[in-house]
């Protein structure tokens, strides 16, 4: 992936949507960088954060980046007190991935009003030294929902959610709203692995697993994952349904298990990478802004991925699809 991501960012530059934050003082960059459930290595999620941070570090002079990750179950105070920590010994900036880090940036930011923070996916947490690295989820999530209903043969297909939050729900909804275009009579089977404040959802692959091979069993024959680790469970599932499977966040055909890449039909690609490396750009040019900074479709922030060519056949009407949502001919909804 070694220079993917800088050329990337020449489409989805951006560095905030508000005032310049503090004035970046000319040292080396500590930049802090936390982790949601799972951590690098989830093959998901995080690791399209991760990517970004490497990509930085190979492109970008004069970065060390510490990396510090959730454990299954934590209680909130725990995410304070890993940002706190970072912020007491010196890290600027710091970055946290996912909306659960709300709350630390809410309390600590304030209180460090020098140190630059971003978050990734959670717009409700704002000042002037925040940046929010958000996508339009539900666009890339729509072209996901096409694919499925092109390529289904039952007219029955399922969306599998590591928990019913806000960010996971713009997913559905957009997934929803693509096979409805499609296939407007087919049959839409939803589960989630975790109410919305629990987190464990996304680190319960047994549990990802059963709740796919029940939808498999019921008929559906394409399942869309925005799970996290916890996607490797669906994968399995298809892969002994022999059935169809749709990724997220990252070209998941290319980092999922060898053994069930075959059944990745495509992923919804949302570009966090960009997103992180853009900001990181952003800081050592001493550009950096607060405010929201949207990955969209237009932007290059979110897409859809060919790798093993399983959706040539429908490629070139996705893409009409897409286009059309670009140029503002179709809107889709964010819920």
């Amino acid at each position: 992936m070694a220079g993917a991501v800088a050329a990337a960012v020449t489409v989805a530059a951006g560095c905030g949507g508000g005032a310049e934050t503090a004035t970046p003082r000319t040292r080396l960059l500590q930049v802090g960088l936390v982790y949601d459930i799972g951590g690098r290595g989830d093959r998901s999620y995080n690791d399209a954060a991760a990517a970004g941070v490497d990509e930085a570090k190979r492109n970008l002079t004069g970065l060390r980046v510490r990396e510090v990750e959730a454990a299954p179950g934590e209680p909130a105070a725990r995410k304070v007190e890993r940002v706190r920590a970072l912020a007491e010994a010196g890290y600027d900036p710091i970055i946290a991935v996912g909306y659960s880090y709300a709350p630390a940036l809410a309390r600590i930011a304030p209180r460090f009003p020098r140190t630059r923070f971003a978050i990734v996916d959670e717009p409700t947490v704002s000042g002037p030294n925040i940046t929010n690295l958000l996508f339009a989820s539900e666009q890339g999530s729509f072209l996901m929902g096409a694919v499925a209903a092109m390529k289904s043969r039952t007219g029955d297909v399922g969306f599998v959610g590591g928990n019913r939050s806000p960010l996971v729900r713009k997913f559905e909804v957009g997934y929803v709203q693509g096979v409805k275009h499609v296939k407007p009579r087919a049959r839409i089977r939803i589960a989630y692995l975790a109410d919305p404040h629990d987190l464990s959802g996304f680190d319960r692959p047994d549990k990802a697993r059963k709740t796919a091979r029940r939808m498999y069993r019921a008929g559906a024959d394409v399942v869309y994952q925005v799970a996290g680790a916890s996607g490797a469970g669906v994968f399995r599932a298809a892969d002994q349904a022999g059935a169809w499977a749709i990724g997220v966040d990252y070209d998941q055909a290319k980092s999922a298990d060898p053994a069930v890449r075959h059944v990745i039909l495509t992923s919804m690609i949302k570009r966090i990478d960009v997103a992180v490396y853009d900001y990181l750009a952003c800081v050592v040019d001493h550009t950096v802004t607060s405010g929201r900074v949207v990955y969209d479709l237009k932007r290059g922030g979110v897409d859809y991925s060919l790798t093993g060519g399983r959706i040539a056949d429908v490629q070139p009407r996705l893409e009409r699809l897409k286009q059309e949502i670009i140029h503002g001919r179709l809107k889709v909804s964010p819920g």
